[in-house]
């Protein structure tokens, strides 16, 4: 027979007020710039998740707060992240994310880098903790970066976005970045968007679009077009040579894989003349699924 547990007063409060963000240290930044990549949906050929590793790195940004795993993230859907060496657990790693704060990385402004994987539930909390560390932060700009899979060459650098006032989307426009025009489902990024919006703060939201034959590695390319891109909005400098001769490397792999498949020649010759007709505007659409995918990891693993 079932029974109904009721809790005490007490245990409602603590689980009510469970906190969603862990901070270790506040740190003291400069009118910071908030740059939140997610892993998950929106991080086709990993640009995303890429990026916010490669400006923590590149940066030097230092790790201050962690996302509550248990708030936001079903454990059946993202498990830990287990170690285990000659019998002997040495470390259990939750789902989550991480802030890290980068110091004078650009005149008279900081970075704050939010690294997480989009969150499974609670997503009205999660964005209401993360606008209340914004505030406490002295965050005045947020700029969310995600990758999807869409019918465009995999030398194409295509970039779409939205914008929170005029000047920003100009901004975007100067770099060749296309406004988007979209109905359908959404990401955490639309969310964090227009909560951003509501409070009178300017927002980013700038996706990447990615080849959908390409699977199984990271798009260095895309890649370092981004950092070039968030370098220039942002008004820090970011060092993207390594990340580019990674490109002209994985490029010569893709193009030799290309050259000894006719089926994989016709795909893409049926996109650049798709292109050509109209523009790629007219070109875009779902991924197609079933169709003919180059999977890195396999070739490498074949090799």
């Amino acid at each position: 027979m079932n029974r109904l547990t009721i809790l005490p007063p007490s245990a409602k409060i603590e689980i009510m007020f469970e906190q969603g963000i862990h901070i270790d240290e506040m740190p003291a930044l400069n009118a910071p710039l908030l740059i939140a990549g997610f892993e998950g949906w929106g991080n086709a050929l990993n640009v995303s998740g890429g990026m916010v590793t490669l400006l923590i790195r590149k940066l030097n940004a230092r790790c201050f707060a962690r996302v509550n795993p248990d708030l936001f993230y079903r454990y059946d859907k993202s498990r830990p992240f287990a170690n285990i060496e000659e019998g002997m657990l040495k470390e259990i790693s939750p789902p989550g994310g991480s802030f890290h704060a980068a110091e004078a990385v650009s005149a008279g402004r900081d970075v704050i880098i939010l690294k997480s994987e989009e969150p499974h539930l609670r997503w009205g909390q999660f964005v209401d903790n993360l606008f209340s560390l914004c505030h406490d932060l002295g965050v005045e700009f947020i700029i969310t970066v995600g990758s999807m899979y869409d019918n465009v060459l995999h030398s194409d650098r295509i970039f779409s976005g939205i914008a929170s006032d005029a000047d920003l989307l100009t901004k975007l426009k100067q770099k060749q970045v296309t406004p988007i025009n979209y109905q359908g489902p959404g990401a955490i990024h639309s969310t964090i968007h227009a909560e951003a919006q509501k409070r009178n703060l300017r927002a980013l939201s700038i996706w990447c679009h990615c080849p959908y034959y390409l699977e199984g590695t990271v798009h260095f390319g895309l890649l370092a077009h981004l950092g070039a891109l968030l370098s220039f909005i942002g008004g820090f400098e970011l060092d993207t040579r390594e990340i580019e001769a990674e490109w002209k490397k994985l490029n010569l792999q893709i193009q030799g894989l290309i050259e000894n498949n006719p089926e994989l020649q016709t795909m893409i010759n049926e996109i650049r003349k798709a292109k050509v007709r109209t523009s790629w505007a007219g070109v875009r659409g779902a991924v197609r699924k079933g169709e003919k995918v180059i999977n890195l990891n396999d070739y490498i693993n074949s090799r």
